[in-house]
Protein backbone atom coordinates (compact mmCIF):
# COMPACT_ATOMS: atom_id res chain seq x y z
CA UNK A 1 0.00 0.00 0.00
CA UNK A 2 2.16 2.92 -1.36
CA UNK A 3 0.66 6.09 -1.29
CA UNK A 4 2.49 8.02 -3.90
CA UNK A 5 2.07 11.95 -3.60
CA UNK A 6 3.54 14.39 -6.47
CA UNK A 7 3.35 17.99 -6.13
CA UNK A 8 5.05 21.42 -7.40
CA UNK A 9 6.33 24.03 -5.10
CA UNK A 10 7.63 27.39 -5.94
CA UNK A 11 9.16 28.06 -2.99
CA UNK A 12 10.92 31.30 -1.39
CA UNK A 13 14.25 31.21 -0.33
CA UNK A 14 15.07 34.99 -0.01
CA UNK A 15 13.75 35.55 3.34
CA UNK A 16 15.01 32.62 4.67
CA UNK A 17 18.29 33.36 3.88
CA UNK A 18 18.57 36.71 4.63
CA UNK A 19 18.14 35.83 8.50
CA UNK A 20 21.38 34.54 8.27
CA UNK A 21 25.43 35.47 7.71
CA UNK A 22 26.86 35.48 4.30
CA UNK A 23 29.01 32.47 4.82
CA UNK A 24 25.73 30.22 6.07
CA UNK A 25 23.16 31.17 3.12
CA UNK A 26 23.06 28.06 0.70
CA UNK A 27 23.56 25.86 3.91
CA UNK A 28 19.93 27.78 5.40
CA UNK A 29 18.48 27.78 2.19
CA UNK A 30 18.49 23.73 1.79
CA UNK A 31 17.48 24.01 5.20
CA UNK A 32 14.63 25.95 4.35
CA UNK A 33 13.53 24.20 1.52
CA UNK A 34 13.13 21.11 3.82
CA UNK A 35 11.06 22.73 6.12
CA UNK A 36 8.72 24.33 4.10
CA UNK A 37 8.17 20.75 2.22
CA UNK A 38 7.99 19.19 5.60
CA UNK A 39 5.40 21.48 6.29
CA UNK A 40 3.34 20.98 3.35
CA UNK A 41 3.79 17.51 2.44
CA UNK A 42 2.81 16.84 5.89
CA UNK A 43 5.91 14.75 7.41
CA UNK A 44 5.15 13.24 10.26
CA UNK A 45 7.03 15.43 13.24
CA UNK A 46 8.14 17.42 10.69
CA UNK A 47 11.66 15.37 10.61
CA UNK A 48 13.80 16.86 8.50
CA UNK A 49 15.69 13.90 7.72
CA UNK A 50 12.86 12.30 5.89
CA UNK A 51 12.97 14.81 3.20
CA UNK A 52 15.85 13.66 0.24
CA UNK A 53 17.14 16.20 -1.35
CA UNK A 54 18.32 15.37 -5.29
CA UNK A 55 21.87 16.01 -6.34
CA UNK A 56 21.06 18.52 -9.15
CA UNK A 57 18.70 20.37 -6.79
CA UNK A 58 21.74 21.12 -4.25
CA UNK A 59 23.91 21.95 -7.09
CA UNK A 60 21.25 24.38 -8.56
CA UNK A 61 21.43 25.93 -4.77
CA UNK A 62 25.22 26.19 -4.37
CA UNK A 63 25.35 27.26 -8.21
CA UNK A 64 26.28 30.98 -7.73
CA UNK A 65 28.30 30.29 -4.21
CA UNK A 66 27.51 29.96 -0.50
CA UNK A 67 26.94 33.77 -0.08
CA UNK A 68 24.03 33.97 -3.38
CA UNK A 69 21.64 31.20 -3.30
CA UNK A 70 18.73 31.57 -5.46
CA UNK A 71 15.87 33.91 -4.22
CA UNK A 72 12.90 31.46 -5.45
CA UNK A 73 13.34 27.88 -7.04
CA UNK A 74 10.59 25.45 -8.63
CA UNK A 75 10.26 21.75 -7.27
CA UNK A 76 9.18 18.59 -7.49
CA UNK A 77 8.03 16.64 -4.36
CA UNK A 78 7.05 12.99 -4.42
CA UNK A 79 5.68 11.57 -1.31
CA UNK A 80 6.40 7.96 -1.19
CA UNK A 81 5.04 6.44 2.32
CA UNK A 82 7.19 8.31 5.06
CA UNK A 83 10.17 9.95 3.27
CA UNK A 84 9.79 12.84 0.32
CA UNK A 85 12.09 13.08 -2.59
CA UNK A 86 12.54 16.57 -3.99
CA UNK A 87 14.10 17.39 -7.49
CA UNK A 88 14.51 19.93 -9.24
CA UNK A 89 11.62 21.09 -11.98
CA UNK A 90 12.94 22.87 -14.09
CA UNK A 91 16.61 22.65 -14.98
CA UNK A 92 18.92 25.33 -16.98
CA UNK A 93 20.87 24.13 -19.43
CA UNK A 94 24.32 23.37 -18.04
CA UNK A 95 22.85 20.77 -15.94
CA UNK A 96 20.79 19.49 -18.38
CA UNK A 97 23.84 18.84 -20.58
CA UNK A 98 25.70 17.60 -17.09
CA UNK A 99 22.64 15.29 -16.11
CA UNK A 100 22.52 14.16 -20.34
CA UNK A 101 26.14 13.33 -20.16
CA UNK A 102 26.35 11.26 -16.76
CA UNK A 103 23.80 8.93 -17.80
CA UNK A 104 25.44 8.45 -20.81
CA UNK A 105 28.61 7.39 -18.66
CA UNK A 106 26.40 5.37 -16.66
CA UNK A 107 25.38 3.29 -20.02
CA UNK A 108 28.43 3.19 -21.19
CA UNK A 109 29.92 2.05 -17.77
CA UNK A 110 26.70 -0.94 -18.02
CA UNK A 111 27.90 -2.12 -21.51
CA UNK A 112 31.31 -2.13 -20.32
CA UNK A 113 30.75 -4.39 -17.88
CA UNK A 114 28.71 -7.04 -19.71
CA UNK A 115 31.34 -6.93 -22.26
CA UNK A 116 33.78 -7.35 -19.36
CA UNK A 117 32.03 -10.28 -18.43
CA UNK A 118 31.40 -12.38 -21.76
CA UNK A 119 35.00 -11.76 -22.23
CA UNK A 120 36.13 -13.31 -18.71
CA UNK A 121 33.90 -16.48 -19.79
CA UNK A 122 35.66 -16.06 -22.90
CA UNK A 123 39.41 -16.48 -21.08
CA UNK A 124 37.32 -19.34 -18.52
CA UNK A 125 36.35 -21.57 -21.50
CA UNK A 126 40.12 -21.05 -23.53
CA UNK A 127 41.85 -21.30 -20.19
CA UNK A 128 39.47 -24.81 -19.13
CA UNK A 129 40.74 -25.83 -22.93
CA UNK A 130 44.39 -24.54 -22.66
CA UNK A 131 44.69 -26.97 -19.22
CA UNK A 132 42.76 -29.65 -20.81
CA UNK A 133 45.80 -29.68 -23.21
CA UNK A 134 48.31 -29.90 -20.71
CA UNK A 135 46.36 -32.08 -18.91
CA UNK A 136 47.06 -34.60 -21.72
CA UNK A 137 50.31 -33.51 -22.62
CA UNK A 138 51.24 -34.26 -19.26
CA UNK A 139 49.57 -37.84 -19.42
CA UNK A 140 51.62 -38.24 -22.90
CA UNK A 141 55.15 -37.45 -21.42
CA UNK A 142 54.01 -40.00 -18.11
CA UNK A 143 53.11 -42.44 -20.78
CA UNK A 144 56.26 -42.35 -22.60
CA UNK A 145 58.32 -42.35 -19.14
CA UNK A 146 56.68 -45.51 -18.25
CA UNK A 147 57.12 -46.89 -21.51
CA UNK A 148 61.27 -46.14 -21.73
CA UNK A 149 61.10 -47.86 -17.83
CA UNK A 150 59.58 -51.03 -19.11
CA UNK A 151 62.45 -51.30 -22.16
CA UNK A 152 64.81 -50.86 -19.73
CA UNK A 153 63.87 -53.11 -17.33
CA UNK A 154 63.57 -55.74 -20.49
CA UNK A 155 67.21 -55.14 -21.73
CA UNK A 156 68.49 -55.29 -17.87
CA UNK A 157 66.42 -59.13 -17.70
CA UNK A 158 67.95 -60.23 -20.83
CA UNK A 159 71.77 -58.73 -20.32
CA UNK A 160 71.88 -60.48 -16.93
CA UNK A 161 71.24 -63.69 -17.81
CA UNK A 162 72.88 -63.68 -21.01
CA UNK A 163 76.03 -65.51 -20.63
CA UNK A 164 79.13 -65.72 -23.07
CA UNK A 165 81.35 -63.09 -24.50
CA UNK A 166 84.81 -61.44 -23.68
CA UNK A 167 85.81 -62.09 -19.64
CA UNK A 168 86.94 -59.71 -17.58
CA UNK A 169 90.81 -58.45 -18.27
CA UNK A 170 92.86 -56.71 -15.90
CA UNK A 171 93.75 -53.35 -17.43
CA UNK A 172 97.21 -53.44 -16.85
CA UNK A 173 99.21 -56.41 -16.12
CA UNK A 174 100.58 -56.88 -12.64
CA UNK A 175 104.01 -57.68 -11.29
CA UNK A 176 105.03 -61.66 -11.54
CA UNK A 177 106.31 -61.94 -7.64
CA UNK A 178 102.97 -60.88 -6.61
CA UNK A 179 100.85 -63.15 -9.00
CA UNK A 180 102.01 -65.74 -6.71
Amino acid sequence: MADKIEREYIIPLRREWMKVPYYERAKKATKAIKEFLARHMKVYDRDLNKIKIDRYLNEEIWHRGIRNPPAKIKVKAVKENDIVRVELSEMHEKLKFKKAREEKSKEKSTEAAKTKEEEHKHEEKKEEGEEKKEEVEEEKKAATVEAMQQIEKETARKSKHHTGGKTKEPKHQFRQALKK
